[in-house]
């Protein structure tokens, strides 16, 4: 049930790498190219063809304190940097390279953070490529919040990455962190620090989601509406985020707790916590468990509408048409989590010359390559899409 970061094993993924090679002309697209196949097989656990892996390089890691400033004040949260071997440590402080490349990746809703190893390996790859990556940790979203402290959060690590570098940097946003990255561009005191935005499998509107949990439908800019019925982690995730609005004060700790723990997908932890809880908080843990209720869903509906003024500062939609960033987009048509009309929405309102790429693909459902049988120009379509990013991640400007 919880939220997966990134790529597992698939046997027959980028299989049309030799054809995609043949009409890659010019030795950079070719390498990134390669490089973006030695990423994805890495992250997959496949074995990696011999020529993708003559261009990428053994990977270092440094576990870092980042200092942040909030509205309450200066804090510190943990991140990690991977490095290219063959550059020294100073390489990412200010004295370095002006222009070596650089990215920040945020990981998803997800109770590891940083550690989810799928997200370790992708950054691993996509260091071994020749770029530093530094991948913050956002307390708020690793606790399934999604809040305007993330923003701040996204925007500082960014901002603080760019001044170590000595330039603006590239962002990858992962699930509703890249909804945010988006947020925290459109904010004059980051949008200098970002080089270009990735957003997988991200949200554009914060309302439009919630919405969706209950109905199982998305309406499209075009007008049409995407029906997929929603996966339980949404609704969850709304329920945990606001407890209060659901069970009586007395019972708020209690209830929480059983809730963190099944959305942490820690069953000892979560019997342990419903052990604890008298019959009436029991009750109380299994009609929140069981979304399809009738009275949970009215709940769920009551507290969306309670809400309704946090989506606006948690969605890129209407911060977008402006934003002046190169904008990469990647989807999964299968995605029950955030739907696929999310990312339409977005490109819809993006300058054509922000937008640089779109794909709604079905390799992919939420973060996961597990889309049912894609085809061979599908995959190569997944492939070419993060050549562009490792691309343009490498060199001097954002194309």
């Amino acid at each position: 049930m919880g939220q997966r970061t990134i790529f597992p094993r698939r046997k027959t993924l980028f299989a049309v790498l030799a054809v995609g090679l043949l009409c890659a002309v010019a030795w950079p697209s070719a390498k990134a190219h390669l490089q973006s196949v030695a990423v994805l097989r890495e992250v997959a656990g496949q074995p990696v063809p011999m020529l993708a892996r003559s261009t990428t390089v053994p990977v270092t890691t440094e576990e870092i304190s980042l200092p942040i400033q909030t509205a309450s004040g200066p804090q510190q949260i943990r991140a990690r940097i991977y490095t290219p071997k063959d550059w020294t440590a100073k390489d990412w402080t200010p004295q370095g390279r002006a222009d070596a490349p650089a990215m920040v990746i945020f990981h998803g809703v997800h109770h590891l953070g940083i550690d989810e190893p799928r997200l370790t390996g992708f950054a691993s790859a996509l260091a071994s490529c020749g770029i530093r990556v530094l991948t913050p940790e956002l307390p708020g979203i690793k606790d399934y919040h999604v809040s305007q402290d993330s923003v701040t959060a996204i925007g500082e690590s960014v901002r603080w990455f760019a001044t170590q570098t000595g330039a603006p940097v590239g962002v990858m946003g992962l699930s509703f962190a890249g909804g945010l990255a988006l947020v925290a561009d459109a904010d004059p005191q980051y949008h200098p620090a970002f080089k270009f935005i990735v957003a997988v499998g991200s949200q554009d509107s914060m309302q439009r989601v919630a919405e969706y949990y209950l109905s199982g439908r998305d309406a499209r800019p075009d007008g049409s509406t995407e029906i997929l019925p929603a996966h339980e982690y949404g609704p969850l995730v709304l329920e945990y985020e606001h407890v209060e609005d659901f069970v009586p004060a007395a019972d708020l700790a209690p209830v929480r707790a059983v809730l963190r723990a099944h959305l942490y997908e820690d069953r000892p932890a979560e019997a342990a916590a419903t052990l604890l809880l008298n019959d009436a908080q029991k009750r109380e843990a299994h009609d929140l468990m069981d979304t399809t209720l009738p009275a949970t869903r009215a709940q769920i509906a009551a507290s969306i509408a309670l809400h309704i003024g946090d989506g606006p500062g948690l969605s890129p939609q209407g911060n977008l048409h402006t934003l002046g960033t190169p904008v990469y987009l990647l989807h999964g048509q299968a995605d029950n989590i955030i739907p696929s009309a999310e990312t339409l929405w977005m490109a819809n309102e993006l300058q054509p010359k922000d937008l640089r790429a779109v794909l709604v693909s079905p390799v992919l459902s939420h973060l996961d390559l597990d889309g049912a049988k894609p085809g061979a120009m599908d995959e190569w379509r997944l492939l070419h899409f993060f050549a562009r990013v490792i691309h343009n991640a490498e060199s001097s400007s954002a194309h």
